[in-house]
């Protein structure tokens, strides 16, 4: 992750004290709205959380998001007063790992009610290559680790939705069968999903695309496909001279065609190895937000997007 500009924990303590000071005089009025319409007030770190909670909450929640549109995951910043109002939630849906800086506030805030996404499916090390024949393939100057971007895995994605959806059930009994029947639905819609992409990509010319973003190893891993980013997890991570040396080596030997940017980073260093490689660039949405910009309104749609972006840069048949 770039840590370099997330604020750090000495700070995130002071905003807790500075947010919890400032809230105080209206906690009181604040807590009544959330409870006055009978709704539960559900904080989540950034889109996937929010998504879910939405989907499978409905009208029995009421959703804020920590990381607003447009706004870089791992890069958030938090102001006192957001850091101070996670005590006044009823129920935190996050994901650990993706972002220090909400997890340091999560921490230090004393909520109670907590869910980590992350508990609720496996987590894998991933590095800048994966797939293919062999598993996480580590480069030089580089090194596998924790790979937090479950949500671009459907099946993964099913799994937490399940979680998150039993997590919900016991916060809010009185809505159960609710939360049972929305989990249900959204389940089908992933699973329906998995199918569409695993037909889609089963027959390619080639099975490895190129992306900036290193986000696409479990992705990669479900549908057989190779995945070289040019960085790390970390989105800003400047490659070195050696892995865009080996990177035309690979799109050569791979007839890969395109390399992938994302929405929410700069797409300067997709364009310079395109150009010095011949190939073409697209976009290949990690969906950490949703902004104008996005190919979808919601997580199916963007991810449909991006299935049609594989199959259009692998030459599916």
């Amino acid at each position: 992750m770039n840590v370099r500009r997330l604020i750090p924990t000495t700070a995130v303590a002071g905003a807790v004290v500075l947010g919890l000071t400032a809230l105080s005089a209206c906690s009181a009025s604040d807590a009544a709205d959330h409870k006055g319409g009978g709704k539960l007030n559900v904080v989540a770190s950034f889109y996937p959380m929010q998504f879910l909670a939405e989907q499978i909450g409905k009208n029995h929640v009421s959703v804020s998001t920590l990381t607003k549109p447009g706004v870089e995951p791992h890069d958030l910043e938090l102001s006192p007063r957001e850091v101070g109002g996670l005590s006044d939630a009823d129920y935190i849906l996050y994901l650990k790992g993706l972002q220090p800086a909400v997890d340091d506030a999560i921490k230090l805030s004393g909520a109670e009610n907590t869910v980590d996404a992350a508990k609720l499916t496996s987590l894998e090390d991933h590095g800048a290559e994966v797939g293919g024949e062999e598993h996480a393939h580590e480069h030089e100057g580089e090194e596998a680790g924790a790979d937090p971007h479950i949500w671009l895995d459907p099946v993964k994605y099913a799994e937490v939705a399940k979680g998150v959806g039993k997590s919900l059930e016991k916060t809010d009994p009185d809505h159960a069968a609710d939360y049972r029947k929305n989990t249900d639905a959204l389940v089908t819609k992933l699973g329906a999903l998995d199918t569409a992409y695993e037909n889609g990509l089963k027959n390619t010319a080639t099975k490895t695309f190129i992306t900036t973003h290193s986000a696409f190893g479990y992705l990669a891993e479900r549908y057989g496909l190779t995945q070289e980013g040019i960085a790390g997890i970390d989105p800003e991570a400047e490659p070195s001279p050696a892995r865009i040396s080996a990177l035309h080596a690979i799109a050569q030997k791979e007839k890969v065609t395109t390399v992938f940017f994302e929405t929410l980073a700069s797409d300067k260093t997709a364009k310079t190895v395109a150009r010095d490689t011949g190939l073409k660039t697209d976009v290949l949405d990690p969906l950490e937000g949703i902004t104008g910009t996005s190919k979808g309104d919601d997580y199916i749609e963007v991810m449909e997007s991006n299935l049609a972006a594989l199959q259009k840069a692998l030459g599916a048949k």
